[in-house]
């Protein structure tokens, strides 16, 4: 099979074309900007392009197949070449499922926690030594690549995201699997500039809902009170598997789960982690995992990459650094850290960095996201407002939305790394939250300068 990847650089993108390029397929592809590591990963097996660019003569007739990146614009020079000789393109979710489509499929959604269930899920298979496929957002440790192919796999397990599939494909992404073994995580608004209102969100969920397989499964969580509403107004045949809360105890900053009378000790923390936990777990039943080798096997899961990621810690303090972006996922972590915490300082700083973060009618959805932070610190990048051509903000249309008059503001990473540099840490934790890069702070000099 001969496949090109337009937009090859991509985090998904790269990762697809690594893992046919491993199960024996001829892959080129191209891009006009690759940033590590997508260039040093595809260089490692060959696929590196020769150039950056857009090359409509690399698209011959010969292709079995192109592959398109969200990145691509519609008017691609490949892309335009490749509809003109009619060769057949996908979306990467398109590829996916051609990929899976004799298997069994396991789709993780939600609005937050995806990518934790599906490392979670990934991690107790490893363990139970069962052959399965995968697709997930994130690094892992013990998986070279975050998308492994195969022939003989039984099973694929996909990080089911609500986002576009492809610039010529305006489907969310999870609706294409098409999985037998749905979850569903949670439902908060997110992407207002694809779903403009919380109503034409939500719709997405419950058309995934309706995508799953007859005679298939729904997992979700039953905590949270809009999705449990839209999955109780579902009519389709499946078999719908809430969950909740298991019994918990938390000592010496150890938290453990109690089941059937024993104590499981875990290396995560946080409600928003206990629930993940419970989504995973009924997954790897329905795989014919038992609850108790569940358990076993998830007390060594060590959390994906960014999901409160210890960047240094001492005696008496520990610096995180975390994915959430989005006013749930803030919720939810500075939650745990405080829970876990109880009697430290918690120092709490967020990038906003996406485009539904930064828009200023969505600003008001953090009301009293921070509060429970001891000090709360909002960073945006000047840069990021004009990259995205936002009319920039002060301030006090900041600490309004977010409710918070004693928040600090900054959007000059100089200023916002003087200010953390002054911080003292002791008997505290310092939270970082951001989808970006805090406008290039090393957060590992930050630790050597603060531990």
């Amino acid at each position: 099979m001969r496949v090109h990847f337009i937009a090859i650089g991509g985090s998904a993108m790269h990762n697809l074309a690594i893992a046919l390029h491993k199960k024996g397929f001829n892959v080129t592809g191209s891009d006009d900007v690759l940033f590590e590591p997508s260039a040093s990963r595809l260089a490692k097996y060959g696929i590196m392009p020769a150039q950056e660019g857009w090359f409509p003569e690399h698209i011959t007739r010969d292709l079995d197949a192109v592959i398109l990146g969200m990145h691509a614009r519609i008017d691609n020079p490949e892309l335009l070449k490749a509809q003109e000789l009619g060769i057949k393109i996908y979306s990467y979710p398109d590829y996916i499922y051609e990929q899976s489509k004799d298997k069994v499929r396991v789709v993780i959604g939600g609005s937050h926690g995806k990518t934790t269930i599906t490392s979670m899920i990934l991690h107790v298979l490893q363990q139970a030594g069962k052959k399965f496929d995968y697709l997930v957002g994130a690094q892992l440790a013990g998986f070279e690549t975050m998308v492994g192919l195969t022939d003989d796999a039984p099973v694929m397990i996909i990080e089911g995201d609500e986002y576009l599939a492809s610039p010529i494909d305006r489907r969310p992404k999870f609706h294409i699997y098409k999985a037998d073994i749905g979850v569903i995580s949670g439902i908060a608004w997110d992407h207002i500039n694809v779903f403009p209102t919380f109503d034409n969100y939500i719709d997405q969920f419950k058309i995934f809902a309706e995508t799953i397989q007859p005679n298939g499964r729904l997992i979700y969580s039953q905590t949270d009170q809009v999705l449990d509403s839209m999955v109780n107004s579902l009519t389709i045949d499946l078999k719908k598997l809430p969950y909740n809360l298991p019994e918990y105890t938390i000592e010496n900053g150890v938290t453990s789960i109690i089941s059937d009378g024993k104590k499981y000790a875990l290396e995560v923390f946080g409600q928003h982690n206990l629930l993940n936990i419970q989504a995973a777990r009924l997954v790897c039943e329905a795989l014919e995992i038992s609850t108790a080798d569940f358990y076993t096997y998830i007390t060594t899961f060590k959390g994906a990459a960014r999901r409160l990621e210890v960047v240094g810690k001492n005696d008496n303090a520990t610096i995180f650094k975390d994915f959430a972006h989005s006013p749930s996922k803030l919720t939810a972590t500075i939650d745990a850290v405080k829970a876990q915490f109880p009697d430290r300082k918690l120092i709490a700083c967020i990038e906003l960095h996406t485009f539904s973060s930064l828009n200023k009618e969505f600003l008001n959805e953090y009301a009293g996201t921070m509060n429970k932070a001891d000090k709360a610190i909002v960073f945006i990048d000047r840069k990021t407002f004009e990259q995205k051509k936002i009319e920039p903000y002060p301030a006090e249309a900041v600490k309004n939305a977010f409710a918070n008059t004693n928040l600090l503001f900054f959007n000059e990473p100089e200023e916002l790394l003087k200010c953390l540099e002054a911080l003292n840490i002791s008997n505290a934790n310092l939270l970082m939250m951001s989808s970006g890069n805090f406008g290039g702070i090393n957060l590992v000099e930050l630790k050597n300068k603060l531990l």
